[in-house]
């Protein structure tokens, strides 16, 4: 009788997680760095926090993405912002390590603005208190940041830029505006295929006050959390062969 029971448990447990396609094996998690792994499983588990009014939009990026992928393109995905200094380094960094975490290795993610100043250095102090590796190459005005999430990807070069700056794509890219004043004074995104608003509060609103560090490290978490919904729901509609297929490639050519 014990014997029956511990066969019925385990088809039981079985059955749960064949239905669960958005359980992400540890293949498909890569390897993060160490001192960004606890930081982004306490945003895996809060994904339910992202508001309904939020979703709707996510939901259809997320599905612009499925789309381009299960039809064999890459995904680009331009975050803009109006200074490249904060929300859309942000978004950056948390898609791109995001699409890593979910084996997407077609979707790749720029950032620029509608003028260039400099990654801001409270930006750069949020992004290394929640665990990433960012190292100082260059100094002056506008210095070139190398951020490390996984020691199997290249660094991401942070620095201020226009959205359509070399090194950024110049067509076929989704283009997501961080900011309302951006989203205004460009109207139009040359060479982007589509265009969708995730508007983000400024941090820079909180500078030299007693509230800028809880500032800064709110808009870094709630621009990851999004991004990890987006790249979760991508995953979960994906074609899994294909991006078994795609994850090989790239380690073949590693």
């Amino acid at each position: 009788m014990t014997l029956m029971k511990a066969i019925l448990t385990i088809g039981f447990i079985t059955l749960c997680f064949m239905g669960c396609p958005s359980t992400v094996s540890q293949e498909e998690r890569g390897n993060l760095i160490e001192p960004l792994r606890p930081y982004v499983s306490q945003i895996v588990a809060e994904l339910d926090k992202v508001s309904p009014e939020r979703r709707e939009s996510l939901d259809q990026i997320a599905a612009k993405i499925a789309t381009r992928l299960k039809s064999g393109k890459p995904a680009r995905l331009t975050f803009i912002c109006t200074n490249n200094s904060r929300r859309s380094h942000m978004s950056q960094l948390w898609a791109q390590t995001a699409a890593y975490y979910y084996g997407l290795d077609k979707v790749y993610s720029f950032s620029g603005g509608t003028e260039a100043t400099a990654c801001n250095i409270r930006t750069v102090s949020a992004l290394r208190r929640v665990g990433f590796s960012v190292v100082s190459t260059t100094e002056g005005e506008n210095p070139v940041y190398l951020i490390q999430f996984s020691d199997e990807r290249p660094p991401v070069r942070a620095y201020s830029k226009l959205y359509n700056a070399d090194g950024n794509p110049k067509k076929d890219f989704i283009a997501l505006m961080c900011c309302s004043k951006a989203d205004k004074q460009c109207p139009i995104v040359l060479g982007a295929t589509s265009r969708y608003a995730i508007h983000y509060i400024d941090p820079k609103l909180c500078d030299d006050t007693t509230e800028e560090t809880s500032a800064y490290n709110a808009r870094c978490r709630g621009i990851a959390r999004e991004m990890f919904y987006i790249m979760s729901h991508v995953y979960e509609h994906a074609d899994k062969d294909t991006l078994q297929s795609q994850s090989s490639n790239t380690v073949s050519k590693k």
